[in-house]
């Protein structure tokens, strides 16, 4: 009797491990029919893989700059910062480009989603040419108004400068990879960032401390690497559009411009940049109060982020799979199979987000000194881990639900809910904590704790609503 039920656990074994096989070969699939545990695999994997090596592009500068001190570190940390505007164009023309992409693969519409694409990078490219002016020459004034002291100022300048300059790199790998994501090329994006990311971890100790015979340019080095390993990943981008491997029929650059199809991206990607400069301001609102700390404090939070990111960030491939999965089924006219897709991703998430808050909780120490050996910045990393993963298992469900939103082209919504947990909740829970109750830097990370549970809980409401699915994008 039980015969029956073995053959089917073991038809659905072989099942997953097919399509974790397909998830790296690239092959074209149709995520509107068949199974959807089976699509989330598919598309998820190489997306998870994809965040990773986005998240040690930063993690990688940290562990070798670390060995040049606190200043050092802060000075890093403080500039990242303030490529708020770069990654928020970035990331809003990205969100505009899998929602509009994946709608109109999900249409059967292939040269619409060539279309969509070609306007995307327009306006890219448009954006990129003064804000590189502008962040190249006025780097050191936007460090000091973050309150960096003059010795982080004058090791920050330069490595600021230096990204902001090359920030065409940042938006078109953002913005190719995310068409790349819609139309469920998953594994050409993963590639891209791997190759990208190899390199930047290859020329970083090399440049930053002078190994054989390469200079020895401290910071500003891992800025030079950074910048050649994403300019490098962008070329390969270009390479495979016009290879045709992807499944848009890249077969060109010409453009004849349409205004109403500009105006439509605008309306998707400007609430998207309005969404990331919510989230990464109230970052900069977080390093103003831990500056009443020390440096130490706001290198120890360096630190810590750049872990909690590097864990974080598979977390957002599987909101990117669901992204993909909600607009593709939208244009395929299935919203119910779009709703199933998020809910189950989610669940996903949640259990392998708690397993990684175990893992932080016990290596904490461990992971921060591969960075740092200062006690004071240990201490302050070493808290802001801990408590911020408290808070991991519901942010398993707000990522996911909130690029479900993206994905639909509904990103005014997630916007909203940011702002409402990260400014009035986040930051005056943040500073009261810290400075009322006197709990210090422990206030502040306990503040983000709540805020993205917050986060969560509203999402889940809101989504539950329904009024996403009917978007037109």
């Amino acid at each position: 009797m039980s015969y029956p039920v073995e053959s089917e656990e073991i038809a659905e074994q072989s099942s997953l491990w097919v399509a974790v096989r397909e998830s790296f070969q690239g092959k074209h699939h149709d995520f509107t029919t068949g199974s959807l545990p089976r699509a989330i695999t598919i598309l998820a994997i190489p997306m998870v893989l994809e965040m990773l090596m986005q998240a040690v592009f930063g993690v990688v500068d940290i562990f070798f700059v670390g060995r040049l001190g606190a200043e050092a570190v802060a000075a890093v940390g403080l500039t990242e910062s303030l490529l708020v505007l770069v990654l928020a164009i970035g990331m809003g023309l990205s969100m505009a480009g899998t929602a509009m992409v994946a709608r109109r693969i999900g249409e059967g519409n292939a040269d619409a989603a060539e279309k969509a694409a070609k306007h995307i990078f327009l306006a890219g490219a448009i954006v990129s040419v003064p804000i590189s002016i502008f962040g190249a020459i006025f780097a050191p004034e936007m460090l000091q108004l973050l309150g960096a002291s003059p010795e982080v100022v004058e090791i920050g300048a330069p490595y600021c400068a230096i990204l902001y300059g090359t920030s065409s790199t940042v938006l078109f790998l953002f913005m190719i990879n995310a068409v790349f994501r819609g139309a469920g090329d998953a594994v050409l994006a993963m590639r891209a960032l791997w190759i990208a990311n190899g390199i930047n971890i290859v020329l970083d100790p090399l440049l930053i401390f002078g190994i054989g015979p390469f200079p020895e340019l401290g910071v500003p080095g891992a800025a030079i690497a950074t910048a050649i390993g994403r300019g490098v990943g962008v070329l390969y981008q270009v390479w495979v559009l016009m290879r045709g491997s992807s499944r848009i029929p890249f077969t060109s650059w010409r453009l004849k411009l349409e205004w109403s199809l500009m105006r439509r991206i605008l309306d998707v990607s400007m609430p998207g940049m309005a969404q990331y400069v919510i989230g990464t301001a109230s970052w900069l609102g977080l390093f103003r109060i831990l500056s009443i700390f020390g440096s130490d404090a706001i290198a120890g939070y360096t630190i810590a982020i750049r872990v909690l990111v590097f864990a974080l960030l598979p977390s957002w491939g599987m909101g990117n799979a669901a992204a993909t999965l909600v607009g593709q089924n939208l244009g395929a006219k299935q919203p119910d199979r779009a709703e199933r897709s998020v809910w189950l991703t989610s669940h996903a998430n949640m259990i392998f987000l708690a397993i990684v808050a175990v893992l932080i909780l016990l290596f904490a120490g461990p992971l921060t000194r591969l960075f740092t050996s200062d006690p004071a910045v240990i201490r302050h990393s070493v808290s802001c881990m801990r408590i911020v993963s408290y808070s991991y298992v519901f942010f398993a469900y707000g990522m996911v639900v909130s690029q479900a939103f993206n994905g639909a082209g509904d990103t005014r919504t997630p916007t909203w809910i940011n702002f409402v947990a990260e400014w009035l909740i986040q930051i005056p829970l943040a500073w009261a904590l810290a400075v009322p109750f006197a709990m210090e830097a422990d206030g502040v990370f306990a503040g983000m704790a709540i805020a993205q549970a917050m986060l969560a809980v509203i999402s889940i409401v809101v989504f539950r609503r329904g009024r996403w699915k009917l978007k037109a994008v």
